[in-house]
């Protein structure tokens, strides 16, 4: 075994060019009221990496052009379909229009693992929240479910970025291995 070096992964990898008629994962994100330009950047990145669907930035979140973003995305906000709205509202009415059903990446009392999701879930949107206060009451109020990572420790959280990979990839693997996408 050996490290692949950098020309030869990124031969391997899309171009700019060939991933905008690529088929993406039945997968959105809506981002709400994210504090960190740093914590959006990597989002951005992790969107890139799952090919997800669509990414929506609301609320206060930072959104491109900033270049701190960009330091952390490495060129994601050009691959990843995006779009900034205010409302995060607005949004989940928008995808509902279209069947995509919509899960809070929250604690909840109607408690749901990510890895309990089955084909009839997709498509869906992932919201992940403030990194303090979390996903708003409004939009949890409004959500088709929840979708929690169980923590073991002493800590009830995870930073968001990290908690969105989690959720996004093992959405992917499902939405994957239930043949929605191949």
């Amino acid at each position: 075994m050996r490290k692949l070096s950098h020309e030869e992964i990124k031969a391997m990898r899309k171009s700019l060019i060939e991933i905008k008629n690529f088929k993406r994962n039945p997968v959105y994100a809506i981002c709400e009221n994210i504090r960190s330009i740093y914590n959006v950047g990597a989002i951005f990145r992790t969107s890139d990496a799952a090919l997800i669907e669509k990414l929506y930035l609301t609320g206060y979140t930072p959104h491109p052009p900033r270049k701190e973003i960009e330091k952390v995305a490495l060129g994601a906000t050009l691959s990843v379909p995006w779009e900034y709205r205010k409302s995060a509202i607005e949004v989940v009415n928008e995808l509902r229009e279209k069947r995509v059903k919509i899960f809070v990446l929250e604690i909840t009392d109607l408690k749901r693992y990510y890895w309990e999701l089955t084909k009839d879930d997709f498509p869906l949107a992932i919201v992940v929240g403030n990194e303090i206060t979390g996903v708003s009451k409004e939009l949890i109020s409004i959500a088709d479910s929840s979708l929690e990572i169980p923590m073991f420790g002493i800590k009830q959280s995870l930073n968001v970025a990290v908690a969105f990979g989690i959720a996004v990839y093992e959405t992917v693997k499902i939405s994957m291995g239930n043949g929605i996408l191949k």
